[in-house]
């Protein structure tokens, strides 16, 4: 079943001011990386980072680092909970502006993002269908 487990990935463009949340699977099989970056594949971000300066000086004043500290995981990463709760706050601003636009008063739980099981830096999480979030899996249970 560990096979089968997604991870999340956290995604930035500070020149574009673009943040994405993808799987693997998505990385690997849909445009993500063009819909973020622009470029085709990861490999290309390796050239963007080596040869874009405007995009090589939004890393740097983004991240508060000189172009020398620039690597591909400022840009790309394993999420952790922390951007996940950045993640649900988008979400839960999102269907209010949905509800609003269409003047709706009731409300309806936040849609999971994910698989109902994922892989965040910190480790295992699950999907609580209770409080709309990932929570964390313990091995003792």
């Amino acid at each position: 079943m560990e096979n089968s487990i997604e991870t999340v990935y956290f995604l930035e463009n500070p020149e574009k001011k673009i943040i994405k949340f993808a799987t693997g699977t998505q990385l690997r099989y849909e445009d993500v990386i063009k819909e973020v970056f622009g470029v085709a594949c990861i490999h290309d971000l390796h050239m963007m980072i080596q040869f874009n300066k405007s995009f090589q000086t939004s890393i740097c004043k983004s991240y508060g680092i000189s172009e020398n500290k620039i690597t591909l995981d400022k840009i790309i990463r394993v999420a952790s909970k922390a951007d996940m709760l950045q993640l649900k706050k988008q979400l839960i601003e999102q269907q209010k502006n949905d509800m609003n636009a269409l003047k709706l008063e009731e409300e309806f739980p936040l849609q999971r993002p994910f698989d109902s099981i994922i892989k965040l830096q910190e480790g295992i999480y699950q999907w609580d269908d209770t409080n709309f979030s990932y929570n964390a899996v313990t091995n003792g249970a």
